[in-house]
Formats: C-alpha cells, sequence, structure tokens
C-alpha cells in the first residue's frame, strides 16, 4: 500500500499549486483522506479532510477560503489546490488515508490516520 504525493514546488506568494495524492496497493475510495503539512521546527498540523463519499470537507481555519480538497474515486486520487498562497504555507505536505471506512466526520488527528505518503515540500516566497 502507498500513497504517493506530487505537485509541490517553488511559488511566488499569491501564487497556486496543485497537490495530487495517488494511492497504490489497494482502493481508498471507502476510506476519509486528509492532508496534513509540517514546517520546518514545528508538529504536522492539520490541513484539509475529505469524507469517503467527497460530500464532506473540513478545512483549518488558516487555509479556509484558500484551499479546496478533492477527490476522484475512480483514480484513487486525492488532491489539494492551493490558492492565494502565503509564505507561511511552506511547509512538507502529506496526505494520509482513514483505516475506518465510510467516515464522513472530522477528524485531524496525525494519530487516527494509518496511511501516510512520503511528502512533497511547497515553498512560497514573499
Amino acid at each position: 500500500v502507498q500513497l504517493q504525493a506530487s505537485g509541490g514546488g517553488l511559488v511566488q506568494a499569491g501564487g497556486s499549486l496543485r497537490l495530487s495524492c495517488a494511492a497504490s496497493g489497494r482502493t481508498f475510495s471507502t476510506n476519509a483522506m486528509g492532508w496534513f503539512r509540517q514546517a520546518p521546527g514545528k508538529e504536522r498540523e492539520f490541513v484539509a479532510r475529505i469524507s469517503w463519499s467527497g460530500r464532506n470537507t473540513y478545512y483549518a481555519d488558516s487555509v479556509k477560503g484558500r484551499f479546496i480538497i478533492s477527490r476522484d474515486n475512480a483514480k484513487n486520487t486525492v488532491y489539494l489546490q492551493m490558492n492565494s498562497l502565503k509564505p507561511e504555507d511552506t511547509a512538507v505536505y502529506y496526505c494520509a488515508a482513514e483505516s475506518r471506512l465510510l467516515s464522513n466526520s472530522d477528524n485531524r488527528e496525525p494519530n487516527r490516520y494509518d496511511y501516510w505518503g512520503q511528502g512533497t515540500q511547497v515553498t512560497v516566497s514573499s
């Protein structure tokens, strides 16, 4: 089972990036998925979550209105569209999957997610 995050890079403040998280080895179409990030010297923090069906999404206050999480279960892929990027968004971004099935609820604790991708670096210059 593998989650492969991609799409990171260097962007100027105000710019946009789209992260992808492709799953392989099993389907995650019945699992909620999330994005987290970790900046140097800081703890890993919740960014966004999407329910298994895609009907429910949850965001950290710091990204609400700027980031959009979505999923394509046919492609076993989750996306994070990041707009109006700020220097404080600079971090390594990780995708994660919860092993609990058919969850529509909010869950922002990293230790509640069981599968993790390797991370992709996002750097926003001022």
